[in-house]
């Protein structure tokens, strides 16, 4: 990009900013009415929230404020990467969403896109399809270079389900080809489609693997979710709750995601879970723990009650026979039993444990919904944790801008 044009996409920055979501509305209709093959690649239900029209918006916008030096944006590119690749999203889709984003531009803006303005927005949107699809090569190449790794969608079926809570099943997925599988680093998910007949569409959403790195199968912990208006996301987990039985087949892509333990850790960690947020730290904490971690681990977890408290049972064990591994419970709703074994009451709250880990090098990791991780991050940020030494994961499109 010539200098000319990359003040042309700044001066465009305070129109994104007031408009982005109108943009990226229109675009995503307008891409479904041409190319309606692909509501099998996006997850519907993110669009029927208006989440994924807010998480392009933001990203649109972050791209066009720093499009002097888009090289400060890597570490979102890294997360969205990660994404992409997990949905098996290849170089040509990036020409298909570009000429609808282009054309989209054109439409929104009417006569204030000019013939120079979307002419810089053409270069710019390649620029960044570049800077995307180059990225996500080398993590396709990490994939195939791997042992047992692989692109793309494979076929794996259900070898077990276990319940762990009221409302949680452990799904064992093992391939269908008899093959062996590349071990998840822990804290990564894996995407997994199946077809939902209501939306006669392949539909697919990310799970945290939630067991330990092995070459045979992954385990993925499922809750399932409650009420009439069930998005896309409820609805596939309600599907494998209820009609995928064991010996069943799905499509799975290979592990991927950056919230993850670095080889390298050699600090005291802490764990910070609320509700099925708790699955990534099954497989960080047992890894460490078959390890033999030296340092403190602590892990923080809020839930509504016991009996939806997944791996209470195998969590309580671990307490007991690792002395450098301590957990903090908070119920919305703790029994008398419950407080006489330490669970505190309300939401969970790091101002309440007085032992909360804060020597220099500690690294957190945080899971959970949104409005939890906000609070975490927040409280963290407020005890003079470095922002540097939070980790987090968001399920769903990326909204939460604060690292």
């Amino acid at each position: 990009m010539n200098t000319e044009q990359k003040q042309l996409i700044s001066a465009t920055v305070p129109v994104l900013r007031e408009n982005g979501v109108l943009l990226t509305k229109h675009f995503y209709n307008r891409m479904f009415t041409h190319n309606p093959e692909l509501k099998n690649m996006f997850n519907m239900g993110n669009q029927e929230s208006g989440k994924q029209q807010t998480a392009l918006a933001l990203a649109v916008l972050a791209y066009a404020e720093n499009i002097a030096n888009p090289g400060v944006l890597m570490p979102v590119v890294d997360r969205i990467g990660h994404k992409h690749v997990s949905l098996d999203i290849r170089p040509e889709h990036y020409q298909i969403v570009g000429r609808h984003l282009i054309a989209s531009i054109k439409e929104v803006l009417g006569e204030a896109a000019t013939d120079d303005i979307i002419a810089a927005w053409t270069v710019a949107y390649q620029q960044l399809a570049d800077l995307m699809s180059g990225h996500e090569s080398k993590l396709y190449k990490e994939k195939t270079e791997t042992e047992n790794g692989w692109t793309g969608w494979r076929p794996f079926f259900i070898g077990k389900k276990v319940e762990e809570s009221a409302e949680i099943i452990s799904f064992y997925l093992y391939p269908a080809d008899g093959g062996k599988v590349m071990p998840h680093i822990p804290g990564q998910y894996i995407s997994i489609r199946v077809f939902l007949p209501e939306m006669s569409l392949y539909q697919s959403r990310q799970y945290s693997v939630s067991s330990t790195p092995t070459q045979d199968y992954y385990r993925i912990s499922v809750k399932r979710e409650k009420g009439i208006e069930l998005d896309t996301d409820g609805k596939i987990s309600n599907y494998l709750h209820d009609f995928i039985k064991e010996g069943d087949k799905v499509d799975l892509t290979a592990p991927a995601g950056s919230f993850t333990l670095a080889d390298d850790l050699n600090v005291p960690v802490v764990l910070i879970s609320g509700g099925v947020g708790l699955t990534p730290m099954m497989s960080m904490l047992q890894t460490l723990v078959e390890k033999k971690y030296n340092h403190s681990i602590t892990w923080l977890h809020g839930c509504r009650n016991r009996n939806v408290h997944a791996f209470k049972s195998e969590l309580d064990v671990i307490i007991r026979e690792n002395q450098n591994v301590n957990q903090h419970v908070f119920y919305d709703l703790p029994t008398e039993t419950d407080m006489q074994e330490g669970v505190m009451e309300g939401f969970l709250d790091i101002y309440k444990i007085a032992s909360l880990p804060q020597f220099p090098g500690t690294r957190y990791y945080v899971c959970g919904p949104s409005a939890f991780i906000q609070k975490q991050y927040t409280d963290l940020l407020a005890k003079g944790i470095e922002k540097e030494a939070i980790l987090f994961e968001e399920f769903g499109p990326a909204l939460l801008q604060m690292n």
